[in-house]
């Protein structure tokens, strides 16, 4: 026998997913710009391919970057997509064998079970295949089992919170939940009724069901498990689930080199349906510590993006810390969806800052300095940075001395890309009126947008950068006084321009580092609240979360938490936590050995903002 009718639910199910996946395959492709065509065209026969094939096994079978964040949420998704495709492949091997390689209808293989009793013609075969078969299936039963404890008591598993779900995605949910429990019962009462199975479905069958096992059960069995597979096929497209064909997809395209545009695009709706609301962006946001923070996270703006539209708390709420990205295991672009998602909402045109001319031009220099507005409110990260090019005879020029002209990012984070391009153009002129051959800017905000946007033509380093530079071509030397520091990574500088190493090399010039907790430095960095890509959180909110990052990053051992941001010190000195908050040019002023020599014990600790003092050495070259 080669067909019942209770395979039909499979079957209307997978044909419904395979020709709606097809088409909007085929719609998503056709409508990407000519641009991603021609990458796609290029990188179809190419060693790409073979990249993504791999990256596919990798991250959608093996979920690779789940595992190395939280190994049991890790072995959880590997168990059911790995688990699932193995019992799928060896279930086509097993079928075919036994029907010497002839091409079955789609259900056979999966209800191999049901229609084969007599596995003679297997030979010894049908013991390995057995064994290979109950196996899979226990791990993914195993990984069903660790996703129910997900849902009941998210804490076990090292997740505090999980994805709040609509009510698709609930169905899809609790037909995925039946799914393998009823294949367990179905292939039991086959191996209660006709001695089949293997360790796991005839333990099964004999241990548990020989006792109630009937044809009528085992029948009904066959149905509720073919049922549960074709509700679960039908709802996929329309559920979080879309993102198991569709990852694959994204995974091929990004291998092209297609990306986020500066508007939304087709490639946009790709990125949003693999999102598959895991929950891992959830505990990664700062804004998750917040007591009244409700569904504001990358998770649910994605998911009103693909439905309707986010509203404008979800649309608003979010630092723009990249943090939810780099956590995210299919790498979706969230941020720039976001920032996309605020053009739509212009609060500037172009001409709204026509009433700002160009400043005056600064003085000529070889580097220029670039403070920026943040800079500007920080005057002691000027005054350090600036004493350190004077002690290394650095021909500079401070190009917004006289009062900075915002960057542009700012704006270009709230989507107000016209507005912010009028300052970009402003602030490119006064550069390369300078005649500088490099720029600095001790704001990563500015540094990023600097190398990201601007085409200037020169080299773009933040001040951490160029201070490690001038220390280690002997311009400068420092003494290191064994200060005990945690160094805090800024947003924009770790995982917005990877500038990671450099800070605390150059820190470990001048004290002890000390290692922040684990999850809270480099790319995993917590933000400190202070972010200007934020309009709705109130100075309480951006405090409590200071607040939080600090008792994430301190240590009990470290006399300073430095940082090289200034918007970060501000923020983080605004906390009740009573430790100074110091920026990297600031420790590194302490610690400098003036040229003309100055004894040790001349050097006094440096204060906060409006204390700050320094040895009449280090003074003198600040007054210059």
């Amino acid at each position: 026998m080669r067909y019942h009718p209770f395979v039909l639910p499979f079957s209307f199910g997978l044909a419904f997913l395979l020709i709606y996946t097809s088409i909007i395959w085929i719609r998503w492709i056709n409508r990407l710009s000519e641009n991603d065509k021609q990458l796609l065209r290029k990188n179809l026969f190419s060693f790409n391919t073979l990249a993504a094939i791999r990256e596919v096994f990798m991250e959608s079978l093996m979920h690779r970057k789940i595992f190395r964040k939280n190994v049991f949420l890790g072995f959880m998704h590997m168990s059911l997509a790995f688990g699932w495709f193995m019992l799928i492949l060896i279930g086509n091997l097993e079928s075919r064998t036994y029907t010497a390689g002839r091409i079955n209808p789609p259900y056979f293989p999966i209800f191999f079970k049901f229609f084969r009793h007599d596995l003679a013609p297997l030979k010894k075969l049908e013991a390995y295949f057995g064994f290979w078969m109950d196996f899979f299936l226990l791990i993914v039963l195993l990984g069903l089992s660790l996703a129910f404890i997900k849902r009941a008591h998210s804490k076990v598993l090292g997740i505090k919170r999980t994805t709040k779900h609509i009510i698709i995605d609930k169905i899809a949910l609790t037909s995925l939940w039946f799914i393998f429990p009823l294949r367990l019962l179905a292939e039991g009462f086959s191996a209660a009724l006709y001695k089949t199975g293997n360790f796991l479905t005839s333990f099964m069958g004999d241990e548990i069901l020989s006792g109630i096992a009937s044809p009528t059960l085992y029948l009904q069995a066959w149905w509720a498990y073919s049922i549960a597979l074709g509700i679960f096929f039908i709802t996929l497209p329309f559920s979080r689930y879309m993102h198991i064909p569709t990852e694959i997809l994204l995974i091929f395209l990004r291998r092209y080199g297609v990306k986020e545009k500066e508007q939304h695009s087709s490639f946009t709706k790709i990125e949003i349906n693999a999102c598959s609301r895991c929950g891992i962006c959830i505990d990664a946001c700062p804004i998750t510590a917040l007591p009244e923070s409700s569904e504001t996270q990358s998770a649910y703006f994605l998911r009103e993006m693909r439905y309707d539209k986010p509203t404008n708390n979800q649309n608003e709420s979010c630092l723009l810390c990249m943090r939810c990205e780099e956590a995210c295991p299919v790498g979706i672009e969230i941020t720039r969806i976001r920032e996309n998602e605020r053009k739509e909402y212009q609060l500037f045109a172009s001409e709204s800052y026509n009433y700002l001319t160009s400043p005056k031009n600064a003085a000529k220099g070889k580097v220029a300095f670039f403070a920026g507005c943040m800079g500007h409110l920080t005057p002691g990260v000027i005054k350090a940075t600036l004493a350190l090019f004077k002690a290394a005879n650095v021909n500079y020029t401070f190009i917004d001395e006289e009062g900075s002209i915002c960057c542009g990012r700012p704006l270009m984070q709230n989507g107000q890309t016209d507005a912010g391009i009028s300052l970009r153009q402003i602030n490119k002129d006064l550069i390369l009126n300078s005649g500088a051959e490099i720029l600095v800017s001790s704001c990563p905000i500015c540094t990023r947008e600097f190398i990201e946007h601007y085409v200037l033509g020169i080299p773009v380093f933040h001040h951490s950068q160029y201070i490690l530079e001038l220390a280690m071509s002997k311009k400068l030397s420092f003494r290191n006084n064994s200060t005990k520091i945690v160094y805090h990574d800024p947003c924009e500088l770790s995982r917005g321009l990877n500038i990671i190493e450099e800070p605390r090399q150059l820190l470990r010039l001048a004290g002890e580092l000390i290692h922040s907790p684990e999850n809270s430095g480099k790319q995993q960095s917590l933000c400190c609240g202070g972010s200007l890509g934020n309009t709705n959180l109130s100075a309480n909110q951006r405090k409590s979360i200071a607040e939080n990052t600090l008792s994430g990053i301190l240590s009990d051992k470290a006399d300073i938490v430095a940082t090289a941001c200034p918007l970060c010190k501000k923020s983080l000195a605004c906390s009740n936590k009573n430790i100074e908050i110091l920026d990297i040019a600031q420790i590194m002023l302490e610690a400098l050995i003036a040229p003309k020599f100055i004894p040790e014990n001349t050097v006094e600790s440096t204060k906060m903002e409006s204390n700050l003092t320094y040895s009449p050495e280090i003074n003198s070259i600040i007054s210059e």
